[in-house]
């Protein structure tokens, strides 16, 4: 009974402590509130204050895991990230029911064949194979965690015939072979972390007949820790190949040429999330980033809004020489279209002089980026579908087309978007969020912070630690190799044998009223829109 009394006794005092703390602790709150000038609702309403802004902390997450519907997610919403996911993860992209497009929004659509291609008649690499792992879902129970099987896969790799390679540059010393279509986007060592970059690289690599893009951000081991191939960028910045003056270091960038993996080099003019040039903020600018970049460590980095050493079209193609005689491997530009004359100076110099890049890249305003300005990655330049058309309008109505190869990118992450890039004129597709989502991004918008929470867009190394390179590179390679299976499928259900053949009698245009438009009409009516 004693005992009883005493526990009791304890317990009441231990709870009155409690309870005393808590009261001190909320007063001293309260005066802390009302007398801070900073946030004006505390000084009102405090601790009650402070319940909306912890709401307001984590209303993102609610937002995308609650309250979003599946399909009005930005920048990809549940629906599109998920595809991408199931892609990787699994291997599989069907669906059940239904589509969730809104037909009556306009859009475009690919033209279906009366009689399509059965798979037999598909003109694809009857012999390469990729061999990756995929996962097996087994269970998935409500309030446990999902039950799977990891298993070995070996599947046709999905490439393109040998006759039906693209080349770029293919009268030069080390002409670019490319027999998958789809590559990966500029994303620089820095803005992702090594875990990241290497996984995508061997992923890559596992996939077979691909690329990867460095970003303006300069070569690095991780990018080189498998065989891929590289095209290597250069920005304003010269990141990677600049000495000490900031200018072009020419020793180095024929170093790096000689490189097996780097296959061609493209002079970044623009980004569609931000055109100009690249930032990075300092906490991510650790001793080998720095090393790799050729700058300070632990200084934020920005990159001029343009070249110095070439103000004009003239002078660009001078520069573009200059690293092609250099190397002796194509070298392309990454352009953002502005407006419907926007390409006209640079497609009239070609068909003038006979000279111009062996590729052009051309980035939608739409694309991804690690950290950009929100009135330019909203604002300014257009989207990749109004910007691709204009870029191929004007190089045929100029009669260059055929000398260059162009390269898309800007939120192409599926089958459906990559066809109708192919068929308004793209040679080939780059991705970038598409593949980070491929190896962990759930899309927490922090990617300028350095504090991505599953090790992608960071280079703190506790949190790169989330990425496990064994596991994720087959992510990459799986989702690389879907969208080329798919990409089969789409142009068996047009009538092609291959995705190459593409065209703009392909793809119809629905307008809102339900009249649909061919896509060859609006290439013609921009043709005449032009400034001549």
């Amino acid at each position: 009974m004693e005992i009883t009394n005493t526990l009791m006794i304890i317990a009441f005092t231990f709870g009155a402590l409690v309870l005393a703390v808590l009261i001190v602790f909320f007063l001293y709150m309260i005066v802390l509130d009302r007398n801070q000038k900073m946030h004006s609702i505390l000084r009102n309403y405090p601790l009650l204050g402070r319940v909306r802004y912890f709401f307001e902390k984590i209303g993102p997450e609610m937002r995308q895991y609650w309250f979003n519907s599946d399909t009005e997610g930005k920048p990809f919403s549940r629906d599109e990230y998920e595809h991408i996911v199931r892609s990787a993860k699994y291997k599989r992209d069907v669906i059940g029911f239904g589509s969730r497009r809104d037909f009556e929004e306009e859009g475009y659509y690919v033209r279906n064949d009366m009689f399509p291609k059965l798979t037999e008649e598909l003109k694809v690499d009857p012999e390469t194979m990729a061999l990756t792992h995929k996962y097996l879902l087994i269970k998935d129970p409500l309030f446990t965690q999902r039950v799977e099987k990891l298993e070995v896969d070996e599947s046709s790799a999905y490439l393109l015939h040998d006759d039906d390679a693209v080349i770029i540059g293919p009268h030069l010393e080390h002409p670019f072979v490319l027999k998958g279509l789809v590559g990966m986007s500029a994303m620089s060592y820095g803005a992702l972390g090594k875990n990241a970059i290497t996984a995508l690289s061997e992923g890559l690599a596992m996939a077979k007949g691909t690329w990867m893009n460095t970003g303006e951000g300069g070569l690095s081991p991780y990018h080189l820790e498998s065989d891929v191939d590289i095209i290597m960028q250069i920005g304003p910045g010269l990141f990677g190949i600049r000495d000490k003056y900031g200018e072009v270091d020419w020793d180095e960038l024929k170093r790096k040429s000689e490189i097996s993996q780097v296959k061609a080099f493209e002079i970044k003019l623009a980004q569609g999330a931000k055109v100009r040039g690249g930032h990075i903020d300092a906490e991510k600018v650790n001793l080998e980033v720095a090393e790799i970049r050729k700058v300070e460590p632990y200084k934020s980095v920005d990159s001029p809004n343009r070249f110095h050493q070439f103000h004009d079209v003239p002078t660009m193609f001078d520069f573009v020489d200059q690293i092609r005689e250099t190397t002796g491997k194509p070298v392309g530009i990454k352009i953002v279209i502005g407006g419907n004359d926007s390409a006209v100076e640079l497609a009239k110099f070609m068909s003038e002089t006979g000279r111009g890049p062996d590729f052009i890249t051309v980035d939608g305003g739409e694309g991804g980026t690690g950290a950009s300005y929100q009135e330019l990655a909203d604002s300014v330049g257009l989207p990749i579908k109004s910007g691709l058309l204009i870029l191929v309008a004007t190089l045929i109505k100029y009669g260059v087309r055929d000398r260059v190869k162009i390269i898309a990118s800007g939120k192409l992450f599926s089958p459906d978007r990559i066809a109708v890039a192919l068929a308004m004129g793209a040679d080939l597709v780059q991705i970038g969020r598409g593949f980070m989502i491929s190896v962990g991004c759930i899309q927490t918008l922090k990617c300028q912070s350095n504090i991505c929470p599953v090790g992608v867009a960071t280079t703190d190394p506790h949190l790169q630690k989330a990425l496990v390179i064994d596991e994720k590179k087959h992510r990459a390679a799986n989702y690389v190799i879907t969208l080329r299976k798919a990409l089969f499928r789409i142009s068996a259900a047009a009538g092609l044998n291959s995705p190459v053949h593409f065209s703009p009698k392909n793809v119809m245009f629905k307008d809102d009223r339900g009249i649909a438009h061919s896509l060859e009409s609006i290439i013609n009516e921009i043709k005449q829109q032009q400034v001549k």
